[in-house]
């Protein structure tokens, strides 16, 4: 006799879990978020599902369902198909839905990352969050400066501009008091991101992921920094059959509204993980320069090996070449550089493919 599988559907949420099964019946339930509840009820159960809160509950929560030996997959709530016309919202019909919707194989699941890669990529976020901040304080600091009619005319956060700074005078004394804070707000801004980062490379060598880094190094716009935010934020890209799926998982691909004979395309359809693609798009503002190798960029190739290193030089002198193409079409700076780091997503993903990642 075959064995039985059972669906289970988890809505997550932070206080408590709503349970609904899929089998025979259409037995329905809530449990608390307590760890002995949950796996209470998914320990009997074959395959599961769960859809992903924002704050990582349920990617923690489906590990400890897996430690039990049940198989259990995580989905995007934006991934999970609505009937139209539905206007009736509760936990119950959400948790029975899912749980039918994997009956019928209908939920696309998303990469759980293990614990490690996770602390990595909170890590890099957390540099991120530095990074805005410190642009933050900049564009405060400025616009106190416009607002007093004060412009600098050069290249700003220099050392002569620090300079510039320290020598302005105004007619009010509580002006000088909101200089002197921005400038603080604007280098303890700095000294995080610095702290941050210095702590990225620190840690980079214990990941397992750090092979993948290491070699797309070898592509220009990639440093050390943000080769390892993308491969944070992209993680293992095994999982993408092609490279079309990849572009398509960073919403670099263009949308389309067709029927018929008609057919509608717009801009990217942005979909995915947007950190990703912003670092991609900043990055291919690099290959409207000529191909050339720098002494940096030879210097971070030399550890590689050469299957590597021919795929990002082949890549960079044709990006090069098409962004000058598109852009003597007339085409705008921003479509030629989306265009750019589409195709750089392309060979992310050839060069990923000749890595060997070693086994935990």
């Amino acid at each position: 006799m075959a064995d039985r599988i059972t669906y289970v559907g988890l809505d997550v949420h932070k206080e408590s879990i709503v349970v609904a099964v899929a089998a025979c019946g259409a037995r329905r339930g809530s449990t608390a978020g307590s760890r002995t509840h949950r796996l209470r009820w998914t320990v009997c159960c074959t395959s599961s599902a769960a859809t992903a809160w924002r704050c990582g509950f349920a990617t923690r929560r489906g590990r400890a369902v897996m430690a039990f030996t049940v198989e259990c997959v995580v989905v995007a709530p934006s991934l999970i198909p609505k009937r139209a016309g539905d206007r009736v919202k509760t936990d119950r019909r959400d948790a029975a839905s899912l749980a039918k919707l994997h009956r019928a194989s209908e939920l696309t699941a998303v990469w759980v990352p293990d614990c490690r890669h996770e602390a990595m990529r909170d890590l890099v976020r957390a540099r991120l969050d530095a990074v805005h901040s410190l642009r933050r304080a900049r564009q405060q600091l400025a616009g106190f400066l416009l607002r007093q009619g004060c412009h600098y005319g050069r290249s700003a956060w220099t050392k002569l501009h620090r300079r510039w700074l320290a020598g302005l005078s105004f007619e009010q004394a509580a002006h000088h008091i909101v200089l002197e804070d921005y400038i603080v707000a604007v280098e303890a801004a700095e000294t995080r991101r610095d702290r941050l980062t210095a702590q990225i490379e620190a840690m980079l060598p214990d990941w397992t992921l750090a092979p993948v880094v290491a070699a797309l190094q070898t592509m220009r716009g990639m440093a050390l920094v943000n080769a390892a935010t993308l491969i944070a934020e992209l993680g293992d890209l095994s999982r993408f059959a092609n490279p079309r799926q990849l572009m398509a998982y960073l919403g670099l691909v263009p949308s389309e509204h067709s029927s018929g004979a008609s057919i509608k395309r717009a801009g990217i359809t942005k979909a995915g993980n947007g950190a990703a693609r912003r670092l991609l798009i900043e990055a291919a503002w690099s290959y409207r320069f000529p191909a050339r190798l720098s002494r940096e960029l030879l210097l971070r190739q030399e550890s590689q090996p050469k299957p590597i290193r021919d795929i990002a030089w082949k890549g960079q002198v044709r990006l090069c070449a098409r962004y000058r193409r598109l852009a003597r079409s007339g085409k705008p700076a921003n479509i030629v550089t989306t265009a750019i780091a589409r195709e750089l997503a392309g060979l992310v993903w050839a060069i990923a493919r000749e890595v060997t990642i070693p086994a935990n």
